[in-house]
């Protein structure tokens, strides 16, 4: 599985972003994907994450209002919707797709930035 992002770049804080993922390769073997972000001299956090067998989504409490995880099947693209952006959102943000057999395989994107001005 392969997985490029598209979509960052500089916003003024309240601007919005759209990121989207897209998916190449075994596609038909992923069970969920996410969002992640890595902002300077922090780990990498969970931002979105979607399953796709039960369509179920999960969102890190600082997002939840504000962003929307979705997916495109006819596409393979996960998109996240940014809205009402702010400064702290300022991270490189990472695609992640999981495939769970006997054990979790993860693959994840090159990323891609996004800068929130204030």
């Amino acid at each position: 599985v392969e997985l490029v992002e598209s979509g960052g770049g500089l916003v003024q804080a309240g601007g919005s972003l759209s990121l989207s993922c897209a998916a190449s390769g075994s596609t038909f073997t992923i069970d969920a994907m996410g969002w992640y972000r890595e902002a300077p001299g922090k780990q990498r956090e969970l931002v979105a994450e979607m399953t796709f067998g039960s369509g179920s989504t999960n969102y890190a409490d600082s997002v939840k209002g504000r962003f929307t995880i979705s997916r495109d099947n006819a596409k393979n693209t996960l998109n996240l919707q940014m809205n009402s952006l702010k400064p702290e959102d300022t991270a490189v943000y990472y695609c992640n797709a999981e495939v769970m057999r006997l054990t979790s395989i993860e693959f994840w994107g090159q990323g891609t930035q996004v800068t929130v001005s204030s």
